[in-house]
C-alpha cells in the first residue's frame, strides 16, 4: 500500500507518521477501522471539535497501550492523520479525502452512531 510520510513541521527531524495515499484508502479498511467502539468514539470527537485533537484530549476508557493501537489503526487504515506538534501527538479526521473517495460515508455513519446513542438514551 503506497504511503506518505509526514513529519511535524515545527520539529524538523521529528519522528515521521506513515499514511495511506488517498488512493490506497481502501473501503473495508475504513469500515473495519469504524467498527470499533472506542475507534469510533475517537472519529466522534474529531468530527466534533472540527479540528486538531491530541491524544490526551479524547478519553478513552482503555490503557495508554490500547489508545496507541486505535489510533494506528485509524491512522493506517486512512480515517484520521496523525502529526507531531511540540510533545503532542495531532490528530485530524481525514474528511477531505473521504468525502472524495467514498461521498457521504462519513457522515453517515456519525448520523448513525447518533442515533444509535439516542435509542439507547431512550
Amino acid at each position: 500500500m503506497p504511503t506518505t510520510t509526514t513529519t511535524a513541521t515545527d520539529r524538523p527531524g521529528a519522528r515521521a507518521l506513515d499514511h495511506p495515499d488517498r488512493a490506497a484508502i481502501r473501503l473495508e479498511g475504513v469500515l473495519h477501522a469504524l467498527a470499533d467502539p472506542m475507534r469510533m468514539r475517537i472519529v466522534r470527537c474529531l468530527a466534533a471539535a472540527q479540528g486538531e485533537l491530541s491524544c490526551a484530549d479524547v478519553h478513552l476508557p482503555v490503557s495508554k497501550s490500547t489508545c496507541t493501537h486505535h489510533y494506528r489503526v485509524l491512522r493506517e487504515h486512512g480515517v484520521i492523520s496523525q502529526i507531531y506538534r511540540g510533545t503532542a501527538k495531532m490528530n485530524a479526521l481525514r474528511r477531505t479525502d473521504l468525502d472524495e473517495l467514498f461521498p457521504g460515508l462519513l457522515e453517515r455513519v456519525l448520523e448513525a452512531a447518533q442515533l444509535q446513542d439516542e435509542r439507547g438514551a431512550a
